[in-house]
């Protein structure tokens, strides 16, 4: 495997399990911090290999591969939650400095495991429990007060996938089937299935912190994210109209959350904004935890003095955190989808002329149907304005619109 090369002056090795578009953004803040990047990429036209000298091919599930991979870096991050733990073990072994450390990054491998933590330190959650058998399931549906309620897979759910509405218990037959036959092992659904009741939410919203292994912590403000058929497709920095004391308790639970799961690097809150069940002020439940840079902190690379991609890198090295302050009253971020353009380049220049004030970031990915291939940002201060001109670049990127 090759040696990444180091930067003179005794700049560290980063090393990033994961060759995805998260590992790929960290490339542009390594060269302005001076620190050299390694990717572990599954293949070798991954997205972050086409930018990072350094991407042997490994697969995370690949012990030696990932152990051969490590030696060579100072710290090691990632840019996805999905390494086995019989990976990590043996990293930990070798003495590798890991961040997130495996004993927080399973909170966000295994949605069980969370919402028991998450329960212990007092955050607010949606009822919750886990059935192994459909007289389960029906019992948590009459304790809700009846469906639907919500199924996912404790293990591998992401974007919507391993999560359903059930009408009845029958909906979620398959999966107790499967939770049985795994009981006991270690398949997405060997701990049984997480049952939560269906919030009735007023909107999405997401905190995210970076955190030190040394204790310093910074939040960047409360966003509202809104989703397409389970797909984050648009993220409004900061999140308009919050009730008063609405952001300050959500800051709090994401830095309260990052501390008692002793979280390093940049870490997100996804939650619900709920009503008062008493008709008092506006209250949220934790519905998701990502170790990782995370799809709504996207708008800070262009939209904050410090981009959750900088801040990463700063905190999984213990350095200082950069000020994570907004440079606009409002940001708005629209995810680029897989449409009809195969060749994007020509759209691409045509949205760069129509609007400068844009900015396209670009995944290096095949274009296909609804895969996430980039995002834009655009920065100032009406946020309607914004809101349009990040539709429709986003929206001419897919082919969705022509003019």
């Amino acid at each position: 495997m090759t040696t990444p090369r180091r930067a003179p002056g005794g700049f560290p090795v980063v090393g990033i399990v994961g060759g995805g578009q998260l590992a790929r953004m960290c490339a542009a803040p390594a060269a302005e911090l001076g620190i050299t990047l390694s990717v572990l990429a599954e293949a070798e036209d991954a997205s972050a290999a086409l930018v990072i000298p350094s991407a042997p091919v490994g697969h995370h599930t690949d012990v030696e591969a990932v152990r051969a991979f490590a030696e060579h870096c100072d710290v090691v991050t990632f840019d996805h939650e999905h390494v086995p733990d019989d990976v990590l073990d043996e990293l930990v072994r070798d003495g590798v400095t890991l961040h997130p450390s495996p004993s927080a990054l399973r909170f966000a491998q295994d949605k069980i495991a969370m919402r028991e933590r998450l329960t212990e330190i007092g955050v607010e959650c949606p009822r919750w429990a886990v059935a192994r058998t459909a007289q389960d399931v029906e019992a948590f549906a009459e304790a809700c007060g009846g469906w639907p309620v919500v199924a996912k897979t404790p293990r591998g759910g992401y974007d919507g996938k391993g999560v359903r509405v059930l009408a009845s218990a029958a909906d979620v037959a398959d999966w107790l089937a499967l939770a049985a036959e795994q009981g006991g092992g270690d398949g997405p659904l060997s701990g049984g299935v997480l049952l939560e009741e269906r919030v009735d939410f007023v909107r999405e919203l997401a905190v995210v912190i970076a955190r030190s292994p040394s204790g310093q912590a910074a939040s960047w403000p409360v966003v509202e994210t809104v989703q397409t058929d389970g797909i984050c497709t648009e993220v409004l920095a900061p999140a308009p109209d919050l009730p008063e004391g609405l952001a300050e308790a959500a800051t709090e639970a994401g830095l309260r959350i990052a501390g008692e799961l002793g979280v390093t690097g940049v870490f997100a809150v996804e939650m619900f904004q709920v009503r008062h069940p008493e008709g008092g002020h506006a209250a949220y439940v934790v519905n998701e935890l990502a170790m990782r840079p995370h799809n709504s902190g996207h708008w800070s690379m262009d939209g904050a003095v410090t981009g959750q991609f900088e801040q990463h890198l700063r905190a999984v090295l213990d350095l200082p955190l950069g000020d994570p302050t907004p440079r606009a009253p409002w940001t708005v971020m629209a995810n680029v989808l897989g449409g009809d353009y195969d060749q994007l380049y020509p759209a691409y220049r045509h949205i760069m002329a129509r609007d400068p004030g844009l900015k396209v970031h670009l995944y290096g990915k095949d274009v296909r149907p609804g895969r996430k291939i980039g995002h834009v940002n655009v920065s100032g201060a009406d946020l309607a304005g914004l809101r349009e001109r990040a539709e429709h670049a986003a929206d001419y990127l897919q082919g969705v619109v022509t003019e």
